[in-house]
This record gives C-alpha cells, structure tokens and sequence, in this order.
C-alpha cells in the first residue's frame, strides 16, 4: 500500500486523491486552506465532479485524510504538487509550488517520488522544484529520491473524458524517476504517455491550451467582423465543420476564463520572451482579443439598447451564468465578471443567476445573485446568456424575455440577438 500525499485540494487535486484513495493507497490530502480542509473532513465537496458521497466513501474507508498540518506530510512514498500558479502583474507566481516543495523537502526521504502536476513554463521541475527538494532534503534528485513532471488535464463537468479515461502524460528527471512516476500513475489512470523529459511534458501543457487559446480568439475574432458584415457567423462555423478533415469546430464567445486558457499561455509567451528575448506573437494576440470579448458585449448590447432608444443606466440586466464553463461553478478568470463590472459602471442595475456558483468571491459586490424565476426574466430589461449551463430553460427564457442577448447561440426568437 502506497502513502501518498496531494498538496492542494482544488480541481486538481482533490479528483486525484479521490482516485488515488479508491485504488487503495493512503492519500493525505494536504492544503494551506483551513476552511476548505474542514469542509472536506466533514463530507462536504466544493468540487462539482467530485460529489459529496464519494467523498464521504473516501473518508470512511480510511483511505483520504485531508489536513492543514504539515506534519502530516511526513512518511510519504508519493508526494503530487497540484497547486495553483496564477499570474502576478503579467509575471508567472510559482510561490506555491515552491512552498510545497519546502514543504516536501523535510519530510523527503530516500526512495520517495516528487510529482508536479500545475501548469507552469518548461523548465520549472528542474530549475526550481529540483533544487529546493535538495536544498531542504540533502538529497541528490535521480540519485535519492525520484523526480518528474505529469500535467494535469482536468476538464470540469466532462463525464466522458475523466481523470482516468484521459491519457496521462508523465515524465522523469531520468530513467529511474520516471519509471517510478509512470508506475504510479499506471495505478491511477487507464493509459499513461511517456515524454524524454519534464521540459516536452510541461510544454506539451502548455501546447494544448495555447492551441484551444488561439482558435477561440480566431473565431471570436470572425465573430465581431462577421456581425459588422452582416453575415451569420455561426451557420458559417456549421458548415465549415461537415469537412471530414482538416477542420476543427471551435465556437465564438464572451471570453475565456479557468485557469488554463487566460493564464497558462502567457506562461509559455513569458518563458520565450525571458530566455530568447522573443515575443510569442499568436499568444499576445489572443490575449488581446480574448480579454477584450467582455467590452465587444458590452458594446453589442448598449448598441441593442440604443437602437431600442433605451439607456444602459438604470436599466435591470441578468446575467445567466458566472461560471466561466458550462455546468460547473469555476468562476476564476470568467468573463462574466468583467462584463458585470462593465454594465455596474454604466450605470446597470445587475442581476446574476447561476445554480451552480456557489462561492464568487471575485464577483462584484453591486451585483445581485438571484434565482432564476419567471419574474426575474420578465422584469429584466434585458437577459444575457454568458455560460450555458444545461439546467437553464433557454427556449423558456427567450420566449418570455423582452430582449435576450444570447452569447452562446442557444436560443431564438424575434427578440433574440446572438453575439
């Protein structure tokens, strides 16, 4: 029976030691958040594809122990750092792995396997886990202990392609390490992908998100200038994707949001700019457009107001959805809380529904979180569609909105307006 021990109970972690848990090793599930630690011991998931029974079933078995404790991360065979790594100014923030892997170090002994999981730019396994695991250890990374990178591939809400149907990517510091690290993960996951070193696997992260990236800021691009041109962007995408080959249907929106897609590229634009003295030209311009999806929103429905002859201040608006993904309550990053700042500016009154965002912590104060009734659509001036959650009765809302402007393409009617 394998000890292991996750450092950060997110979206990340806390799916891996609920699996980790159910193939049978001792998982201590480790995080600086005390609140979350305590809701985790007493059943309670804040996780949606991690539901509450199956965390109780962890629980009972004995085989999950969530904890704040440093101390209990001593005795580990497998150690997994699946911490956040946020943007900072611009600037890549890798303070928490590198607190975790302080953490690690002194409780690291002979024969143990680091694994990092966060998304970060290529070169961060080596030139900044491997040396403070040395450091506080006085161990040698290959030769003491094991040492390698698996990013993690996490799709919130996706019933299909789940922590253990997805293809696990994984790596090592060299043959030993990874060995020991594709030998864990084999216990975990359906199938594993092994890469030569931890630098192609945390640039293989880093390529499947830039990709996404860039095709969203591409359509969403053909979107504004489709619009002004009068012609209807979305039968175009349709069409465009009955080609058999050579195609790959991505959709127009009101902006990216997660973790990935408004953070984890810039890590990649930031590493080529500080080792090569380069600009990542299709990265920067993605950026650009993708953050700005919020004001071409904003902007589209101040000009529906206008043509209404109605002004957006004092006007009631709902939001349908804070997350920033369908069916989940993810709202780090959403687009939708720029577009509430913006309408709170103007002057809106706003209103937001979202069944599944229990906690928006960066949601705007002024913003009243609502259930989403009959009345509430009705007395709206105006109902924007930002995330398509399923449990929306879409046809419903647009047949009793006065306006609805619909980022998703989801509905129609006369007053239905698609972004």
């Amino acid at each position: 029976m394998t000890s292991v021990v996750i450092l950060g109970m997110g979206y990340v972690g806390l799916p891996l030691a609920m699996r980790a848990s159910e193939v049978g090793h001792q998982v201590v599930g480790f995080d600086i958040d005390s609140r979350r630690v305590e809701l985790l011991a007493s059943g309670e998931s804040y996780v949606e594809d991690v539901p509450a029974p199956q965390l109780q079933r962890a629980l009972d078995t004995g085989n999950f122990r969530p904890s704040a404790d440093a101390r209990d991360c001593a005795g580990f065979d497998v150690a997994i750092i699946a911490t956040p790594t946020p943007l900072r100014d611009g600037l890549p923030d890798l303070s928490y792995i590198e607190s975790a892997a302080r953490t690690l170090a002194g409780h690291l002994r002979p024969g143990a396997t680091v694994v990092v999981e966060s998304t970060s730019y290529p070169g961060t396994t080596q030139e900044q886990v491997l040396p403070l695991l040395e450091e506080g250890s006085g161990l040698v990374a290959g030769t003491d202990f094991h040492l390698g990178y698996s990013p993690e591939r996490i799709d919130p809400g996706n019933s299909t392609w789940t922590l253990t149907t997805t293809p696990k990517i994984v790596s090592g510091i060299d043959d030993g390490s990874l060995k020991a690290v594709r030998a864990f993960y084999d216990t975990i996951v359906e199938q594993t992908v092994v890469v030569s070193s931890p630098r192609e696997a945390e640039l293989a992260k880093l390529v499947e998100n830039t990709f996404r990236h860039v095709n969203i800021a591409l359509v969403n691009e053909l979107a504004m200038f489709a619009h002004d041109l009068g012609i209807d962007v979305w039968e175009a995408i349709r069409a465009a994707a009955t080609k058999p080959f050579g195609f790959m249907q991505f959709s127009p929106g009101p902006g990216v949001g997660g973790h990935c897609l408004p953070i984890d590229p810039s890590y990649l634009s930031w590493r080529v700019e500080r080792a090569l003295g380069k600009s990542f030209r299709f990265v920067e311009l993605a950026d650009d457009i993708n953050s700005h999806m919020p004001d071409y929103v904003v902007h589209r429905l101040m000009m529906a107001f206008n043509s209404r002859g109605l002004p957006i201040k004092g006007a009631r608006i709902l939001l349908l959805g804070l997350a920033y993904k369908k069916n989940t309550g993810d709202a780090r990053e959403s687009p939708a809380v720029r577009v509430a700042q913006l309408l709170i500016t103007m002057g809106a009154q706003v209103r937001a529904a979202d069944p599944h965002v229990v906690e928006a912590t960066a949601i705007d104060e002024s913003v009243t979180r609502v259930d989403l009734t009959r009345e509430e659509v009705t007395s709206a001036d105006a109902v924007v569609l930002l995330t398509d959650h399923d449990g929306f009765d879409l046809d419903d809302i647009a047949r009793h909105a006065r306006f609805f402007f619909d980022c998703r393409h989801r509905a129609s009617g006369a007053n239905v307006e698609a972004l």
